[in-house]
């Protein structure tokens, strides 16, 4: 105990993870060493994840999570430690969104994850590791994670999936013009489906836009909701349905003010055919 090592949560997200770690194996009562042998490995390893100078696995945090008790907190929470290249809450936010039962979608600038093609989402990528905003291996991270957000599309039963795109995420070029036709149709694809909403909100509509930033909105089986909000530098999870209540007004009332969806899939056939 007298060298053992303060850590500042606050520091990145794998002192977090360490922290959390330790405190749910003192309240046990365990040393490194107990905790390592009900997980599978040795106390060494159990002393590195703890102070931050290794990350959780998957295994690893799946492990942890069973021994303590903690139903998938851990696992969720390790998420964010590996990946790196996305905004704080995120993580966390697409392993609510993988069981959300309703999902709620306004984006700008860029169509969504959960509806790009392989290409559009290796375009996006390949530029911002150009510009030095990530490393190759973040990049890996992005599509990685977009491939699981898609996999809620396809499981049984479906989510109802509301998806309201701004004009610009159709009309700011990605990849070359063989890309983004595809991604086109990948929208219009999209729409067709029996469980899904698409709508744009077109730029006349000026200052009648309620949502100005990206939001993502959940609704979860128990009906509970769960927004996700984010800015150039920061992300937001909220849970509160006082704070998400009131967005999800705001997201009703730019449904309203949208195109219809045959409108918007209309638009969405005339810049595929290169008119604007």
């Amino acid at each position: 105990m007298l060298n053992r090592k303060e850590l500042d949560p606050e520091k990145s997200p794998r002192a977090a993870f360490g922290q959390r770690l330790r405190t749910l194996r003192d309240e046990r009562g365990w040393t490194q060493d107990e905790l390592a042998e009900r997980i599978g490995c040795s106390g060494t390893h159990i002393s590195a994840v703890e102070t931050g100078r290794r990350s959780p696995t998957p295994k690893f945090a799946a492990n942890a999570d069973r021994v303590l008790g903690t139903g998938d907190r851990l696992e969720r929470q390790s998420r964010a430690v590996r990946l790196t290249a996305v905004l704080e809450g995120f993580p966390e936010y697409v392993t609510h969104e993988l069981r959300a039962v309703e999902i709620r979608l306004y984006e700008v600038g860029v169509v969504p994850g959960i509806l790009q093609t392989a290409e559009y989402a290796s375009a996006l990528t390949t530029r911002t590791v150009e510009r030095g905003a990530i490393t190759p291996e973040q990049a890996d991270e992005r599509i990685s994670l977009i491939n699981e957000r898609q996999g809620a599309l396809i499981r049984t039963p479906p989510p109802l999936v509301f998806v309201v795109l701004d004009e610009s995420c159709l009309r700011l070029p990605v990849g070359d013009p063989e890309v983004m036709e595809a991604q086109l149709t990948r929208l219009i694809e999209f729409a067709a489906l029996p469980n899904t909403v698409l709508q744009v909100a077109p730029f006349n509509l000026g200052d009648r836009r309620p949502l100005r930033l990206p939001l993502y909105i959940l609704t979860m089986q128990n009906r509970s909701l769960l927004s996700y909000a984010e800015s150039a530098q920061r992300g937001q999870l909220e849970r509160e349905s006082a704070s998400v209540v009131p967005l999800l007004t705001a997201y009703h009332q730019l449904q309203a003010e949208a195109l219809s969806q045959a409108a918007s899939v209309a638009m969405i056939k005339q810049l595929r055919k290169g008119n604007p």
